[in-house]
């Protein structure tokens, strides 16, 4: 989500627009935005009847009578923005949520009143709004009754380079990157390696997670004789390198991903990628066209798929080509960012 407000609000700057983000003071997030010179405020958001909450929303708000739009990624803050725009009196303000997750709609009061009052609800794939809609039925009314749902599809706010061709020498190196989460099919990861020892082939994991978790992780690659086949280097901000420098990405997720935005950052890189089919993925990769898709937990057929990728530098270069055409055609920043812009001024 950071990394999806982020972009936006980069955008929006670079448009003209006055920006800023309302965070909980957390500085592992503010960070990240006061690098990239967008203006950051703190507010206590939280819980539904928050007082802090809309107050701080309120305060923002008072500054400028232009009109506005609050783009909010989670349901309570959306109640909060809501609640200070009925305050205010302002209906110059526009208020847009997010729905970056695969669950079905809440059934409280407060839920619904966020569900029928926003301006508009985006949703980042269709299988995060059909799972919404399943849980979404009171009193005989269904959600497409009461919001303006919309889907679109995130891409990356980053100026496309040429394709660099991948490395030339030393073993096939597959990179996964993201959150390491016990929801992200680490644990498989790591036991597909025990059917691929006998290869030369080196995986790379790039991201950061709580310590006890990555702990681990180490200790199963210890035990399994696969941690002299792993590089963990140190998580940065910049994944473009890491990326060129791997043969392909392996995103063996066992949670439905309502998107999956490292999915795309290889797809951009023109890098092929193993990843599994039980969230939107399929929604835009084709298996053995622009990605190779395989079912969630199953070590198997993610060890037959990494030792495939690894064996054929021709099949790797088949896929990252296609999956590179494909974020060009259907992912691209502009093409998202035409969908979505016009929500905060129309």
């Amino acid at each position: 989500m950071e990394r999806y407000a982020l972009d936006i609000c980069c955008h929006c700057r670079d448009r003209g627009d006055d920006v800023l983000v309302i965070t909980r003071d957390a500085r592992a997030v503010d960070d990240v935005f006061r690098r990239k010179g967008i203006e950051v405020r703190f507010a206590p958001l939280g819980g539904f009847l928050s007082y802090h909450a809309v107050k701080g929303v309120c305060d923002v708000l008072n500054e400028s009578s232009e009109p506005t739009a609050i783009h909010c990624h989670n349901t309570r803050d959306a109640f909060s923005a809501l609640t200070a725009r009925r305050l205010l009196g302002r209906h110059d303000i526009r208020v847009i949520l997010t729905r970056h997750y695969v669950r079905r709609a809440g059934r409280s009061p407060f839920h619904r009143f966020v569900y029928r009052n926003v301006d508009h609800m985006v949703f980042v794939s269709r299988i995060a709004k059909q799972k919404f809609m399943s849980g979404w039925h009171w009193k005989g009314r269904y959600a497409s009754d009461d919001i303006n749902a919309k889907v679109i599809h995130n891409s990356l706010n980053i100026e496309l380079q040429p394709v660099t061709a991948e490395p030339s020498k030393g073993p096939a190196t597959a990179m996964y990157l993201g959150r390491l989460a016990p929801d992200k099919g680490l644990e498989e990861l790591i036991d597909a390696l025990v059917i691929l020892r006998p290869m030369k082939i080196r995986l790379r994991i790039v991201g950061t997670g709580h310590p006890d978790y990555v702990d681990s992780l180490r200790r199963r690659a210890l035990n399994a004789g696969v941690m002299h086949m792993i590089d963990w280097p140190r998580h940065k901000e910049n994944t473009e390198d890491f990326i060129r420098m791997s043969h392909f990405g392996v995103l063996p997720s066992s949670a439905p991903e309502a998107f999956g935005m490292s999915n795309i950052e290889f797809m951009k890189e023109g890098r092929p990628i193993i990843c599994t089919d039980n969230g939107a993925q399929p929604e835009y990769i084709t298996h053995n066209k622009d990605g190779i898709l395989v079912p969630p937990g199953d070590v198997e057929s993610l060890a037959r798929e990494m030792r495939r990728l690894a064996s054929s530098s021709e099949l790797r270069m088949q896929i990252g080509q296609a999956a590179r055409h494909r974020f060009e055609e259907e992912l691209s920043w502009s093409r998202f960012i035409d969908r979505l812009y016009p929500l905060y001024t129309s």
